[in-house]
């Protein structure tokens, strides 16, 4: 919301918000375009009959005195999508969906238009590397690349977010069931994408990942009245530690690794050849990209040991992170901690899904807190029972995060590296500070 609050302003809106907390680094970035509320908290005085209109995020409660002061005066009031819609109606829409990797395949894509010097509109949901934003509105542009999350809209819009953006290209990368409080069945689940699908305009493309039965299915499945182009695996070879794609007579180095991301890499080059863009130009780009923030992040290192953080936190993600890097150093062990934080993975009824998804490490550590639980008003869990749904003899369970970070500081980190993945933080762990105690180098 505050990417999309500084986007506005920078177009040369009037720009006014609230919320009952504001974090960094959503405080500093707001009071450096001096949009920072002078207090927290909620006041209908603010919402007056002039506004032109009032975008609501999915932090507000249908209960919220802004939000029933704008309804009371008629206001037009908008979700997150609707509004970036309403920005971009009159664009070509590329909107990347997916249980996984849409994060990674809108930043690649973003990475290698800049490269390219095509301007765009855009949402991601990373901060990316040479973007001080997350969010771009522009009146000049001619194409938008959003980032398609399948999550709820507003409070008071329970449709999907992807389901808002009526998309021209549509990109779907995988399916894997998740957000369980919102989508009770896989069937369900599925059925959403089968919606955003059904969304695209008529004429439209549809990029697909084949190598994922659900998508494949769904594609085959789509009427002939959109193009449909399927992606998978590109060739590729791993050497000391180094990811080269093998494209024809080509040779590509890459700073990223895992099929998962090689995938990922391979819808991207899809799209960016729908839109005019080069396999040279493609390829020339894709080599500085680094990834995108807490997508195999790379936090520290030395000869022997790599750290990196990612935001897996679903069974897939787990399983296909696990596997990246335990491929790409298969020279080395492997130490993979994961933490359960979302309202799906402390569910009982959805633990059995992580079964198997860590057996590539030599260490699975896994953490989830208690207090999580009782926030979320979910049933109680216990660390037997989380040992046994991942299942495995390499798994150890912690519900205390400085009995995890005594752990690896005691560990013998010759020839070993530490995956943490997670959408939370360990409760407060530090990992550059962490690097440190194990005896790694900045990066």
């Amino acid at each position: 919301m505050h990417n999309l609050a500084i986007a506005l302003h920078r177009k040369g809106y009037t720009v006014s918000g609230s919320d009952d907390e504001i974090e960094e680094p959503s405080r500093s970035r707001l009071k450096a375009s001096g949009l920072l509320p002078e207090n927290t908290g909620w006041d209908s005085t603010k919402i007056q009959p002039g506004l032109d209109a009032v975008i609501l995020g999915m932090h507000a409660r249908t209960d919220n005195p802004e939000l029933l002061k704008a309804k009371e005066l008629g206001l037009k009031i908008y979700s997150y999508p609707e509004y970036i819609y309403e920005q971009t109606k009159n664009k070509v829409r590329v909107v990347i969906g997916g249980s996984h990797g849409k994060t990674t395949i809108t930043a690649m894509i973003l990475h290698v238009l800049k490269h390219c010097a095509v301007d765009c509109d855009y949402l991601v949901g990373a901060q990316l590397e040479g973007f001080d934003t997350m969010v771009n509105l522009n009146s000049d542009t001619k194409i938008a690349i959003i980032e398609g999350d399948e999550y709820l809209s507003s409070p008071i819009d329970r449709r999907p977010k992807f389901h808002l953006y009526k998309p021209n290209m549509a990109l779907i990368s995988g399916i894997a069931w998740d957000h369980i409080n919102v989508f009770p069945t896989f069937e369900n689940y599925v059925g959403q994408f089968s919606t955003f699908i059904s969304l695209i305009e008529p004429g439209g493309t549809l990029v697909y990942c084949q190598a994922d039965p659900e998508v494949k299915k769904l594609a085959e499945q789509t009427p002939a009245r959109v193009k449909k182009i399927p992606y998978a695996v590109p060739e590729y070879a791993i050497s000391n530690g180094l990811t080269c794609l093998t494209a024809g007579n080509r040779n590509v180095p890459l700073q990223i690794f895992g099929e998962h991301n090689l995938m990922n890499l391979e819808g991207a080059k899809n799209v960016c050849l729908q839109l005019n863009i080069s396999e040279d130009q493609f390829y020339r780009a894709i080599q500085s990209f680094k990834g995108a923030s807490k997508r195999l992040e790379l936090v520290a290192k030395n000869t022997q040991t790599a750290f990196f953080k990612d935001f897996a936190h679903s069974p897939s993600k787990l399983k296909a992170t696990t596997e990246a890097v335990k491929k790409q150093f298969p020279d080395r062990k492997l130490v993979a901690c994961t933490e359960l934080h979302t309202f799906s993975s402390l569910t009982s009824g959805f633990l059995e899904q992580y079964r198997h998804s860590m057996d590539l490490a030599d260490e699975g550590i896994v953490f989830f807190n208690p207090h999580t639980l009782a926030h979320k008003k979910l049933q109680d869990i216990s660390p037997l029972q989380v040992k046994e749904a991942f299942g495995g003899k390499n798994i150890a369970v912690y519900t205390n995060s400085g009995d995890i970070q005594a752990l690896l500081k005691s560990h013998d980190w010759k020839g070993t590296n530490l995956l943490m993945m997670s959408s939370g933080n360990f409760d407060g762990i530090d990992f550059k500070v962490l690097a440190g105690e194990i005896g790694l180098s900045q990066i």
